[in-house]
């Protein structure tokens, strides 16, 4: 698939223009094949999470092959919420700045109960970030950045149109039959990555099963077009006046729409919910009867906190909704599937170059399923705090709100949606435990905090956009004599070749002349030493790269 098929200056356009793309089908030569054509690996699913995880492997050179039974871009706003971690892996793939310029910018969040507001909080309260802590960002203009993206990288293919009809997984990868507008024809491939969603038919293929909770209640979204002067926060009531005795969350989108989710009860009907009259009238309540808008699109849904037992099946891997669901209270669903594709690439490229064993593609299931599960714990409580099933659940939630307004520990216990935070691994097997006391949150398995930084010329940087695309050694002070017998990792010395000016991010490690950090290509830590030695960075890159001696 060439830039050519499809005219970029779309891709700039207004809502409408994005949603109207259609993406060409057009037949390929494995069609043609008399034999299964065998690819490295084949992406199921051509969401924000596969095309993030077909991108990332392309730009280390894999070939890829992204097969999606659709031929457009998501309709509505749906994920929504891009949280500054996704941000900055998106920055490693080329398409941050595009996101943030188009996106919605906003710290500050809001918590109201009836009329009044109790009180104010700020995501990312500390200077020294390139991201803010979330933008607001459609999804069809992130599919949209992403296959733009996705266009511009040999080797990486797109098929529209072409549906998984079958899968039958192998030790050495799997054969997948494809369904396509000329009839179905068969592939082959190494690994299989599905990211085709939470109704997953990879999955369903496969006779795998998600478990977990659904919760007695429906939300309806609602995206509405306005000119209002509401500022660029997220605003969330209990019991308005406008919705007595449910929730109401209001986000501001660009093109002047607005994202409302009304909360329904277990009783709504989904289909009288979702017509035009009855969601304009709700939208009106909020807004006044004078207001002006109009309806762009509108969806009614249920919470489900679920996930599958193994990420990991053989040489079928799950990724995003297929592997895990939350309710998007919170916006753990998309950012936590972006941050399975920057877990999953760095470790399946080892392995297909013969780096590293298959072993560690299974640290991708144990890392993420942690993830998950954390995810589904915040998710869950969340929604137990919004919609109490009991009347001891709406009692105390009701005390915590009374008490929120004028007392800090209170305030504590609201759960309007704890937002996404990248999990940190603690618990991994590529670890290298600390042998020395640090006094910084950065420990081996957190993903490394960003600083402003300096070229020696006096530029400005940032720590980030300065790793490599693969291992980095942080060497605060002179490089050691013996790292040029470390092939393949990239070094950055602090003080030579990068400025800590402000000293921000010494404080934020903790560092002092000689500390060293050893980042993954995911750019989470995974060592650190008060004063490294060759043997025990060749040991933690070993380690890193799931080896065991």
């Amino acid at each position: 698939m060439k830039p050519s098929h499809i005219p970029p200056h779309l891709f700039r356009g207004t809502g409408e223009q994005v949603q109207a793309i259609q993406f060409a089908y057009r037949r390929s030569p494995d069609q043609e094949a008399p034999s299964p054509v065998r690819h490295p690996v084949v992406i199921v699913g051509a969401g924000p999470v596969g095309l993030t995880l077909a991108i990332d492997l392309a730009q280390r050179g894999q070939p890829v092959l992204v097969v999606d039974n659709d031929d457009r871009l998501s309709t509505g706003s749906r994920a929504l919420c891009f949280a500054k971690r996704t941000l900055e892996i998106w920055d490693r793939l080329g398409v941050g700045d595009a996101m943030v310029a188009k996106g919605v910018s906003w710290n500050l969040g809001k918590v109201f109960l009836r009329d009044q507001q109790l009180y104010q909080f700020n995501l990312l309260p500390e200077d020294g970030h390139e991201r803010p802590a979330f933008i607001n960002l459609q999804q069809y203009y992130c599919e949209a950045y992403l296959v733009e993206r996705a266009l511009q990288l040999p080797g990486l293919e797109i098929r529209w149109k072409n549906t998984l009809a079958d899968i039958a997984p192998r030790p050495d990868g799997a054969t997948l039959t494809l369904d396509t507008p000329d009839g179905p024809y068969r592939i082959e491939a190494d690994w299989v990555v599905a990211c085709d969603g939470s109704r997953s038919p990879t999955r369903q293929l496969m006779g795998l099963e998600s478990q977990g909770r659904v919760f007695r209640d429906r939300f309806l979204i609602a995206d509405v077009r306005m000119t209002a002067d509401f500022p660029t926060e997220r605003w969330f009531w209990f019991d308005p006046p406008f919705h007595p005795n449910q929730s109401v969350l209001l986000h501001r989108e660009p093109d002047n729409v607005w994202r409302i989710d009304f909360q329904l009860g277990w009783d709504a009907d989904p289909q009288a919910e979702r017509q035009p009259e009855k969601v304009i009238a709700r939208v009106r309540a909020l807004l006044g009867p004078d207001a002006e808008f109009s309806l762009e699109w509108a969806s009614v849904y249920t919470f489900a906190c679920q996930r599958m037992e193994r990420f990991v099946h053989g040489r079928v891997v799950f990724a995003g909704d297929s592997a895990h669901g939350v309710s998007p209270f919170g916006a753990r669903g998309a950012n936590s599937g972006v941050q399975d594709a920057d877990n999953l690439g760095w470790k399946l490229d080892r392995v297909m170059r013969g780096q590293a064993s298959a072993a560690l593609i299974d640290t991708y299931g144990s890392e993420r399923e942690t993830a998950a599960d954390e995810n589904i714990l915040h998710s869950s409580r969340a929604t137990d705090f919004i919609t109490p099933k009991s009347e001891i659940s709406r009692l105390f939630r009701d005390q915590v709100l009374a008490l929120a307004r004028s007392h800090e520990f209170a305030r504590r216990l609201v759960n309007s949606g704890r937002l996404s935070v990248p999990c940190v691994l603690r618990a991994s097997p590529l670890n290298t435990p600390d042998a020395e006391a640090f006094d910084s949150a950065m420990v081996p398995g957190a993903p490394l905090c960003d600083a402003p930084l300096q070229t020696p010329q006096g530029d400005p940087a940032w720590l980030l956009r300065s790793l490599g695309p693969d291992f980095t050694l942080l060497v605060f002070g002179e490089a050691p004599h013996w790292v040029r017998e470390l092939p393949g990792v990239a070094v950055r010395c602090l003080g030579q070749d990068l400025i800590d000016a402000q000293g921000v991010l010494a404080r934020r490690l903790d560092a002092q002349p000689g500390t060293a950090y050893l980042v993954r290509p995911d750019q989470h830590v995974c060592a650190r030493w008060r004063r490294p030695s060759l043997e025990a960075v060749r040991a933690a890159l070993r380690l890193a790269n799931g080896l065991r001696d």
